[in-house]
């Protein structure tokens, strides 16, 4: 499990574990295959936020 909050360690086709915006009080993580990442800096505090093939967009909090 790596750091979510680094831009450098997450790419495309990675397994990865997200927060979406409506799951954020509750933390609930949504698994999924990165498609695209969204977030420009190099880092986040909350995660990267990137999409998911499922179309789902949330930030990253687990990678696998």
């Amino acid at each position: 499990m790596n750091n979510g909050n680094i831009r450098s360690n997450i790419r495309p086709g990675l397994k990865a574990g997200i927060v979406l915006k409506e799951d954020q009080r509750t933390g609930k993580i949504t698994q999924g295959v990165v498609m695209r990442i969204l977030t420009s800096s190099s880092t986040h505090p909350h995660g990267i936020k990137v999409q998911l093939t499922d179309r789902q967009v949330g930030g990253v909090k687990e990678i696998h």
